[in-house]
């Protein structure tokens, strides 16, 4: 089987910096001090498929040029071809259309994308203009949002699920393709939409799955107050608190009588609050990160806590903080609808995941704690 890797460049470089995506701002991502993502991202996936000691007769790797591929997979020293395409200097939305049309007519059936929403977006265009309807599709997450279904959890999920389809041991599945307004997204709204479906493998325990938004219901909303209340009791005059997005955590500063971004990650400080922070003024602002807490809730169905939509919380503040000071918070409902019932992290930082994974509690309401197992 021919196997295809591209890769977005660009991808995910608008997180930590505070951007919130990179589509049309990789100059001022740049300027704030952004670095590539997704090439350490392809990385962990090349290195774990050839770690996989897979029969090298029944699979060939087929790689976009230069910097959407090429460069990456020569790094790792696991023989590929480099399929013959032109892309330019800044890669584009059409260079990604135009390495899946070459990859397809270089005999590639599965194939294996690094990027976010937009890259899944291109993609999708990609299939539906040309009719690709035997393409199969695997996403490593490597942009900011990556609410779409087709994303494996990490990029080492993406090359055990390459290895049960060469073993014929995966079906295929339908994957909702999302994307969210990164515009409206910058400016603390949140639209989002359904862009369309793509074929993948079937392996459930392998992909994130696509968000669901918490329901807007009085019980939901009730459930929050009774959350917050109790977080609110629990912190101190000094202590710094960085929040992570969504309607749970703003909860806690509505009672708190202080403004929120929804979307964004903000830190609580003596009584006021600092709006839409980075990785780098989180740690500017934090002088003693042993009296510092971080409070998160998951992403509805996906589970995931970090390294979806909040990578401004850096593994390097996470190690900072602890995990110890983590309040993850969900109402039950929420929790209900997560896949299997797990959490996930995905923080890009293997160590770090591994410090999260294990038990964690989760404030499910006043002063009730649920344990939930972070894989």
């Amino acid at each position: 089987m021919q196997v295809g890797l591209l890769l977005n460049p660009i991808a995910g470089m608008g997180g930590r910096v505070g951007l919130k995506g990179t589509d049309g701002v990789v100059d001022e991502a740049i300027k704030r001090g952004a670095t590539p993502i997704a090439p350490g991202r392809a990385k962990e996936f090349l290195q774990t498929l050839q770690s996989l000691h897979m029969d090298a007769s029944k699979l060939e790797l087929i790689v976009c040029p230069e910097q959407m591929g090429g460069d990456i997979t020569q790094s790792v020293d696991i023989p590929h071809k480099v399929v013959d395409v032109t892309v330019s200097g800044e890669t584009s939305s059409e260079d990604t259309k135009n390495c899946v049309l070459a990859l397809y007519k270089a005999g590639v059936r599965l194939l294996v994308f690094v990027g976010g929403d937009g890259t899944a977006r291109d993609v999708l265009d990609a299939i539906t203009e040309n009719n690709f309807d035997d393409l199969l599709v695997i996403g490593v997450p490597s942009g900011v949002k990556m609410y779409s279904g087709i994303f494996v959890v990490n990029p080492a999920d993406a090359a055990e699920v390459v290895k049960l389809v060469l073993e014929g041991g995966a079906g295929v599945a339908e994957f909702e393709i999302m994307d969210a307004d990164e515009k409206a997204f910058r400016e603390d709204r949140f639209i989002i939409k359904l862009y369309g479906y793509m074929n993948g493998p079937s392996v459930p325990a392998r992909f994130q799955g696509a968000k669901q938004a918490s329901p807007e219901t009085v019980n939901e909303h009730e459930a929050q107050e009774a959350i917050a209340k109790y977080i609110i009791e629990q912190m101190i005059p000094d202590g710094t608190y960085i929040l992570g997005p969504g309607t749970t955590v703003k909860t806690v500063t509505e009672l708190l009588d202080v403004k929120k971004t929804t979307l964004g990650v903000d830190v609580y400080q003596r009584g006021k609050l600092v709006l839409d922070v980075n990785e780098a003024r989180i740690i500017e602002l934090v002088n003693d990160f042993s009296k510092t807490w971080i409070i998160v809730s998951p992403i509805g169905h996906q589970g995931m806590l970090f390294g979806r939509g909040n990578q401004q919380i850096s593994p390097g503040v996470i190690e900072r903080v602890g995990r110890d000071h983590i309040f993850v918070i969900s109402t039950p409902s929420k929790l209900k609808g997560i896949a299997g019932e797990t959490l996930k992290v995905d923080t890009g930082d293997s160590s770090v995941d591994e410090l999260l994974r294990g038990y964690i509690r989760v404030i499910t309401d006043y002063n009730e704690i649920r344990l939930m197992q972070v894989e």
